[in-house]
C-alpha cells in the first residue's frame, strides 16, 4: 500500500546542521521557531516541523549531540595517553582556537557559549549536555597536569587543578574573543605565551 502524506522537501541532516548553527549563534531561548523553519528551508510548515523533530527542545538536543560528535572532538587529545601531557594540552588549545575562528559556522564554541542558552533556572536541564562537556574538558586539562606530575615532568607540589583551570579559562574566553573579532593569529600567539606557565612550572624544584 502506498504511503500517504506529503513527502519531506528538505534534507533532514542538513536541516539539523542549519539548526545547530542557529542555536550556536543565538542560544536556545533566543532562537525562535520561525527562524528554525526559515533556515531549514523547503517551506516546512509548523506541523511538518513537529512531525520531523518533535519539538524545539528535541531539535536542540539533536543539534547538541551533532556538535559534540563533530566540532567538540577538538578536545579529545586531553584523554589520549599516547600524547605527552604538555603536547596534549597545547594541541587542544590550538585546535579549538582554530576551529572557533574558522568561517563556515558561527564563531566561538557552542559548548562554551551554552551558558547563554539557559538564562533562567527553568531551562537548566536543556543545556545539561553542554554543562557536562565543559566539566569534562576541565577534568581533561587537570588530568593532563596530573599525568605530568606522575611522570615526573612536573614537580609534585604542582597544583594540578589550578593549572587545569588556567588552561580551561583561556579556552572558554576564546569564544568571546573570537566573536569580538580578535584575529586567530593573535590568539595562537597567546597560546605560546600561556604554555610558558607549564615551562616555568617545569623549572621549579621537584
Amino acid at each position: 500500500m502506498a504511503k500517504m502524506g506529503r513527502p519531506r522537501t528538505f534534507d533532514r541532516q542538513k536541516a539539523v546542521v542549519q539548526a545547530m548553527h542557529l542555536f550556536w549563534e543565538h542560544g536556545y531561548e533566543m532562537t525562535s521557531l520561525s527562524q528554525l523553519k526559515a533556515n531549514i528551508g523547503g517551506g516546512i510548515s509548523t506541523p511538518s516541523f513537529y512531525a520531523a523533530f518533535g519539538s524545539k527542545e528535541e531539535l536542540f538536543n539533536e543539534t547538541v549531540q551533532c556538535y559534540l560528535e563533530t566540532y567538540a572532538c577538538v578536545t579529545d587529545s586531553l584523554w589520549d595517553d599516547e600524547i605527552p601531557p604538555r603536547d596534549a594540552v597545547e594541541l587542544v588549545l590550538r585546535r579549538s582556537t582554530k576551529m572557533q575562528c574558522e568561517s563556515g559556522h558561527p564563531k566561538g564554541c557552542m559548548v562554551s557559549l551554552g551558558t547563554m542558552s539557559a538564562p533562567t533556572p527553568e531551562l537548566t536541564h536543556v543545556v545539561e549536555p553542554l554543562t557536562a562537556s565543559r566539566s569534562r574538558t576541565l577534568q581533561g586539562f587537570v588530568r593532563c597536569v596530573e599525568r605530568a606530575i606522575a611522570m615526573g615532568e612536573l614537580p609534585t607540589k604542582t597544583n594540578a587543578r589550578s593549572m587545569g583551570i588556567a588552561f580551561n579559562s583561556f579556552l572558554l574566553g576564546v569564544s568571546i574573543l573570537a566573536r569580538d573579532g580578535v584575529d586567530a593569529s593573535d590568539l595562537d600567539a597567546s597560546i605560546t605565551e600561556l604554555m610558558k606557565l607549564w615551562d616555568i612550572e617545569v623549572c621549579q624544584p621537584k
